[in-house]
């Protein structure tokens, strides 16, 4: 029998996938929902919570799949958050909407992708002591402003150095 270590399978599995850094950052950066890439990566038997126990629980799907396929130096979400902040993200909102997308951020660094792409996210705490899900939504000017503001923020997190 011929057994494949988690790491070499993760490599060679991507790697079939996206022929190098570029496909791989470019798909992600694209994609409407990164958590749906999370999905297809895991329906092509990629195991990133075993990843993460083998490689550093504090990457994302990411800095994990980057860093174990193409050899790309992994970043923490901590990383990342601050990264954002130091690029001032948040100079173009304000009240409301700044406090919202600073929790979003805290929340990723904390706990993951998953909270940013989930409109739910808006009724747990701290979200909840800036109103209902809808009066959040209504700070940044609607469903779609709201959506937008996410999306650039996502783009924000993983935009290189």
């Amino acid at each position: 029998m011929i057994t494949e270590s988690l790491v070499d399978y993760t490599k060679n599995a991507v790697q079939s996938n996206y022929a190098s850094l570029h496909d791989f950052l470019s798909r992600w950066t694209n994609a409407d929902r990164k958590q749906a890439i999370v999905e297809e990566l895991e329906n092509e038997g990629i195991l990133l919570e075993a990843l993460s126990e083998e490689v550093g629980r504090d990457y994302d799907a990411f800095d994990l799949v980057a860093h174990v396929a193409f050899g790309q130096k992994p970043l923490t979400r901590r990383e990342r958050a601050e990264n954002v902040k130091k690029r001032n993200y948040f100079a173009r909102y304000e009240g409301k909407a700044r406090a919202v997308l600073e929790a979003l951020l805290e929340k990723y660094a904390d706990e993951g992708l998953t909270n940013l792409e989930d409109p739910n996210v808006l009724k747990v705490q701290p979200f909840d002591n800036y109103g209902t899900p809808v009066e959040i939504v209504k700070s940044f000017g609607g469903k779609a402003k709201y959506e937008q503001a996410v999306k650039e923020l996502e783009q924000d997190l993983y935009q290189v150095a």
